[in-house]
């Protein structure tokens, strides 16, 4: 541990948002380990798929395709540092890694809160005006859609790094959390800390404005559904969607409660929960949805293995 005083400026932060256990740390690692090789393994699965299978070259699963390999560089910001955290008994990381950490881990979380809107527009389009959807939803704008949610995502943290960069941290440096993130830095430097409120108020509005976007197509999607004639033209339609609609609701209800709780303080077990629901869970759950939810997916998927078993057969 690092200790600090009002004339030592901090060079390094000390994570405590994990229980300090002796032998209780290993059996933490060896599930969030498992945890992390199958978000890697399951989401490069359903990127390949995408990329592999022709007929899944359309809007809707390129944008999966896209959202799920952000997924991989999202959890690796985090859960690699976490799980060395965890055999390690200074649990530290320096401040220009903090600031990194911090940077692609928002980054990637913003580039995929894009792209989630991305897709609920596209639903939207597809349910509410399929005639048009082919003339709407070009290649070419999809590409465009899919690269400017990737750059937009990044480029507007850069000035709130940047500024967070100019702050003095002199004081203590325990991080009560598990990863580094704006709050519980912010709350360490050795200045007036009146700007986290508007940090909160800046991340609520992105996060309300999303949240409302996907929220008004979804209502729409779903009243265009229940007006179908069929039963099984309504399945078929809501099925399209119901994978999205369950990636969605996980999301942004595990951010929402992260960051739209302003000053409202939780004990640090439950807070250390949300966090791992927020950085963890959700991107676990998200290549199980993709995958057991979707008919075509399954069978991309499967190609794919098939495939793969082949060619290691044919070069034994």
């Amino acid at each position: 541990m690092v200790k600090s005083n009002g004339s030592t400026p901090v060079t390094e932060f000390l994570f405590s948002g994990f229980p300090q256990l002796e032998d209780g740390s290993v059996l933490l690692f060896i599930p969030l380990f498992i945890v992390y090789l199958f978000i890697v393994i399951g989401n490069l699965t359903v990127f390949f798929a995408v990329r592999m299978d022709s007929r899944l070259h359309n809007p809707m699963y390129n944008f999966i395709s896209i959202f799920s390999f952000l997924e991989i560089w999202y959890t690796t910001a985090t859960i690699p540092k976490m799980l060395s955290n965890l055999v390690s008994k200074q649990r530290t990381i320096s401040m220009i890694g903090c600031l990194l950490q911090m940077y692609f881990f928002h980054s990637l979380g913003n580039s995929e809160g894009i792209l989630l809107t991305t897709m609920a527009i596209d639903r939207y389009v597809a349910i509410c005006n399929p005639l048009r959807y082919p003339t709407i939803m070009t290649p070419r704008l999809c590409a465009q859609l899919s690269a400017g949610s990737c750059i937009f995502g990044f480029l507007v943290l850069l000035p709130e790094i940047a500024w967070i960069s100019t702050l003095p941290f002199c004081g203590p440096n325990q991080i009560h959390q598990i990863f580094c993130d704006f709050e519980p830095v912010l709350h360490l430097a050795c200045t007036d800390t009146s700007m986290i409120l508007m940090e909160d108020v800046v991340h609520a509005v992105a996060i309300i404005f999303s949240v409302l976007v996907i929220a008004i197509s979804y209502i729409r999607i779903i009243s265009v559904i229940l007006s179908v004639p069929s039963a099984e033209g309504r399945w078929k339609a809501f099925s399209t969607c119901a994978a999205h609609l369950g990636v969605f609701l996980m999301f942004y209800g595990s951010v929402s409660l992260m960051y739209l709780r302003f000053s409202a303080t939780f004990p640090p077990v439950l807070d250390t929960a949300i966090a791992l629901m927020f950085a963890v869970l959700a991107p676990f759950f998200n290549p199980i949805i993709y995958s057991l939810r979707n008919k075509d997916m399954k069978m991309a998927i499967k190609k794919l293995l098939c495939s793969q078993k082949m060619l290691t057969s044919s070069t034994r």
